[in-house]
């Protein structure tokens, strides 16, 4: 097996990205696995594996993963959608819906204050 190297690593998040683009999101988190073995403080490619693990239905590694993104950059607004989303689809609505309002309240993406829904009844 060849060394692995900074540039085997670029090589292996880009590859990622493209199988994540391509529905292929078990094939990703495997190629991340090595950058982030190589490289645990990487936030992008944590990201990356944790959308990975929400595409392929992995909702508690993805839960997780945006966690400890979430750590490192709490101002990270597409981390807390994201997270929402997974508690969403592991329906959990009461934690979704904070990480809902906490994305819109940093970056007021339509998106994100719709699923916000700041209007909607408590």
């Amino acid at each position: 097996m060849p060394e692995s190297s900074p540039e085997t690593h670029i090589i292996d998040y880009r590859a990622a990205e493209h199988l994540l683009a391509a529905r292929n999101p078990r094939g990703a988190v495997k190629l991340l696995d090595s950058v982030i073995a190589a490289h645990p403080e990487n936030t992008a490619a944590r990201l990356l594996r944790a959308r990975a693990f929400f595409a392929s239905a992995q909702l508690r590694s993805a839960e997780l993963e945006f966690q400890l993104v979430l750590e490192r950059e709490p101002d990270n607004a597409f981390a807390h959608f994201a997270l929402a989303r997974t508690y969403e689809r592991a329906l959990r609505a009461d934690r979704a819906k904070r990480h809902f309002r906490l994305a819109a309240a940093l970056d007021p993406k339509p998106e994100y204050l719709a699923a916000a829904q700041f209007d909607a009844d408590e």
